[in-house]
């Protein structure tokens, strides 16, 4: 028999409001403190020390609108931050500070996240919604240059972008962007030509959240609906259905493969995270812990893989720390 999925190792309580944004900044050294930045509904950013499972800092920067993306810039120090009051602020948390150096307006009314890509030292791409409903703008960052415009051909009425995710195979090619619209499509595109590389009917309703996994060429979405869709990247760059796994209940609203591609994590609308191998994406635990839908999910990137954590955001306020599979 199966041994029966675990309990959480911790749960962090106390953000008072949904938790739709989590990311991990544990890869520094001693004395280091292991950190989990969280962001809610309610506009507050919450800085966790992961040894005293408190809060170090609450930052309130987007107007008390809901925070839906997190994420840094080269360590700790430097985070970028995503709020429903179109706005995205890069804050220096530096020595204590807690001040925003600077923003950018998305004009976005949607609820895309956006995407970060390192591409060299010091400089980063973001991929946002833009402002006309069916666009994706790219800027360089810190210099906030646009790069480029998306706009999909007349007529192909892919409606709103939906979930973003920049990447390369390696530091020396092309940066691409896959994007999943409200048609329940995926879209591959070059960012130099701002052009369509492919486009791949994967879902009946829209793509809610994307992976990808630039290794083996392969990525993972799902939607509203019971079904999480595989697929991959031929040399022509050309998006296939891979396979598709029917879920029990309905409902994806975040998905993350672990940064060592053993493993990935669901968050559903169920209230429970489930957790697949990537391989074959074999089933391999049901977390039911929490009370309402699981809004976002996020692994640790500890150097050791014995520490290495998954944590769970979700509309109970709380968010749920687990240690699992970290052998494999």
């Amino acid at each position: 028999m199966a041994a029966p999925p675990p309990d959480p190792q911790f749960v962090l309580r106390g953000t008072s409001a949904a938790v739709h944004a989590l990311h991990f900044s544990c890869g520094g050294q001693e004395p280091d403190v292991p950190i989990l930045f969280s962001g809610s509904e309610n506009g507050l950013i919450n800085v966790w020390n992961l040894k005293t499972r408190r809060v170090d800092k609450a930052l309130d920067g987007h107007g008390r609108k809901s925070v839906c993306w997190v994420e840094t810039m080269d360590g700790k120090d430097r985070l970028l931050s995503q709020g429903r009051d179109q706005r995205i602020c890069l804050w220096d948390l530096a020595e204590g500070r807690t001040s925003v150096m600077d923003s950018v307006f998305t004009e976005s009314v949607g609820f895309c996240r956006c995407s970060l890509l390192k591409v060299a030292q010091g400089r980063w791409l973001m991929a946002m919604a833009a402002k006309a409903l069916d666009e994706v703008q790219v800027l360089e960052l810190p210099s906030k240059t646009s790069v480029c415009t998306l706009k999909p051909e007349a007529g192909a009425k892919l409606g709103m972008p939906m979930c973003l995710k920049l990447w390369q195979i390696n530091c020396d090619s092309q940066p691409l962007l896959l994007s999943g619209y409200e048609d329940g499509s995926v879209v591959l595109w070059n960012l130099s030509m701002g052009k369509v590389l492919s486009q791949l009917f994967c879902h009946q309703e829209p793509v809610m959240s994307l992976d990808f996994d630039s290794e083996k060429a392969k990525g993972i979405s799902g939607s509203s609906e019971k079904v999480l869709s595989i697929w991959s990247l031929n040399e022509q760059q050309n998006l296939q259905v891979h396979t598709t796994h029917r879920l029990v209940n309905a409902g994806i609203s975040d998905i993350t493969i672990r940064p060592d591609k053993k493993i990935l994590a669901t968050a559903g609308w169920d209230h429970r995270i489930r957790v697949f191998g990537w391989k074959k994406l074999k089933p391999l635990a049901v977390l039911d812990y929490h009370t309402a839908t699981v809004h976002c999910v996020s692994f640790s990137d500890h150097k050791n893989p014995s520490e290495r954590l998954l944590a769970a955001g979700s509309k109970d306020h709380r968010i749920s720390i687990w240690s699992i599979y970290t052998q494999t």
